[in-house]
């Protein structure tokens, strides 16, 4: 069990420094007055995010086979309350895509304001997680 649970926080730090350095570039992207500026930061955009992906899967992976190896959380109520608050966390990756997606199709989405504050979402789960990994207090 230990190895899975190291395999699966070393994968996590890959993804969450992924899902932490993306935003900050789509803040750059927002800014961003010139085209050859814009095309680089979707290259850029675009390379993270299919980096990072496979660490998300291999995350979920290796986090669902603890979460097997512990019996499904049924003894552990903060077990189940961290698996819950994962599903922002894909749903955030998600939006991410989605993000990406809008500045390569278009104009910008949203001010660089906008993407600042977004960038905190997975910080705001994270601490959460640690909190309830770290103190079981359930």
């Amino acid at each position: 069990m230990l190895w899975v649970k190291s395999f699966h926080l070393i994968f996590l730090v890959s993804w969450y420094a992924g899902l932490f350095y993306l935003p900050r570039l789509y803040v750059h992207h927002a800014m961003a007055e010139d085209r050859a500026t814009r095309e680089r930061l979707e290259i850029m955009e675009r390379k993270l995010f299919w980096f990072i992906t496979p660490w998300a899967l291999l995350t979920l992976a290796f986090g669902i086979w603890l979460w097997v190896l512990q019996g499904w959380g049924m003894q552990a109520l903060w077990l189940n309350i961290k698996v819950l608050l994962v599903l922002p966390l894909i749903g955030f990756h998600l939006w991410c895509w989605k993000l990406m997606m809008q500045f390569r199709g278009g104009p910008n989405p949203h001010s660089h304001i906008w993407f600042r504050w977004f960038n905190e979402f997975p910080l705001l789960i994270l601490v959460a997680v640690v909190l309830l990994v770290i103190l079981k207090p359930f």
